[in-house]
């Protein structure tokens, strides 16, 4: 992906990526499951061990000693069941598989996706926006959010909301809310943030502040959305003084096929991918992946 030739290789960038991972896109499975082995590289290492009579069993451990982890991954409102059913997602594993297995283990995953994510404690990383229920940062900490996505309540509002008004209306998306930039203002104050990043709508110079004081952005970072929009596509990068500046990127060449494969990833990306030569062999053992991300999970913080 031009992504990571834009903003940086892992396990030399820290990256936050806003949700909406799958759905709309000929390749939401390689791009799903590529995203978990980044996140499990930074953290996991290698154990090989014989059982008599037996093939040699490698196995993923929390690495006491490692790095902290470069890829958090939030949850969109399209990590989920329903959409899922309805946006190509399902529909791409039954094809690429003949069955529904691989769709299940995915949606059974994004059950344990995190919902926000802070910056330096000064930016709030979210996938839609804010919500009329949600006051405090606290609040989203207490949030039951291993299970499908409800379809009201601040679980609800922060995958569905979409900015539009100066204070709060019902939304036309039919979940959520709209809000405006009395309502980001006053939720910045009271948490102490400068800024609210949100992905959820499509932009087509790929990055826009929504108001005049520049308290929320939206970051669109999927290029020529649905192979036929058009836009421009973007990372918002942050240094080690929070000075902020945006960095683009746009679709690759129309003749190229349709990867989701970055170009180039960490040497030893999940240890050669497991060993086992491809990212669908990840995917024949469910179980697995939702074992691996719970203990990822556990390694890290997040709301």
């Amino acid at each position: 992906m031009k992504l990571f030739q834009t903003g940086g290789h892992v396990p030399d960038t820290n990256y936050i990526f806003m949700g909406d991972f799958v759905d709309r896109g000929y390749n939401s499975l390689e791009v799903f499951t590529i995203l978990l082995l980044l996140k499990a590289s930074s953290i996991l290492r290698p154990l090989t061990y014989n059982i008599p009579g037996s093939r040699s069993i490698r196995s993923l451990l929390i690495s006491n000693h490692g790095t902290p982890a470069n890829i958090t991954l939030l949850r969109g409102n399209h990590e989920s069941r329903q959409l899922t059913q309805v946006y190509g997602f399902y529909d791409e594993c039954q094809r690429k598989y003949g069955n529904a297995n691989a769709w299940r283990y995915c949606t059974d995953v994004f059950d344990y996706l995190t919902l926000s994510a802070i910056i330096d404690g000064t930016v709030l990383c979210v996938h839609g926006g804010l919500s009329p229920d949600i006051r405090t940062i606290d609040q989203i900490r207490l949030i039951d959010r291993n299970c499908e996505i409800p379809h009201e309540g601040p679980f609800c509002d922060l995958m569905w909301m979409t900015e539009e008004i100066e204070t709060w209306a019902v939304s036309p998306r039919g979940a959520g809310w709209l809000f405006g930039s009395r309502v980001t203002s006053e939720f910045n104050h009271i948490n102490k943030l400068e800024l609210v990043c949100r992905a959820h709508q499509l932009v087509q110079e790929g990055l826009k502040y929504m108001f005049q004081d520049k308290g929320l952005v939206t970051v669109w970072s999927a290029p020529n959305y649905c192979y036929r929009c058009g836009n421009v596509a973007s990372i918002l990068s942050f240094n080690e003084n929070m000075v902020r500046g945006p960095e683009f990127h746009t679709s690759c060449n129309r003749n190229e096929s349709h990867t989701a494969v970055p170009v180039k990833l960490s040497e030893q990306l999940v240890f050669k991918r497991c060993e086992q030569g491809s990212v669908g062999t990840m995917l024949a053992d469910g179980p697995f992946l939702e074992l691996l991300f719970c203990s990822i999970q556990a390694t890290t913080t997040g709301y």
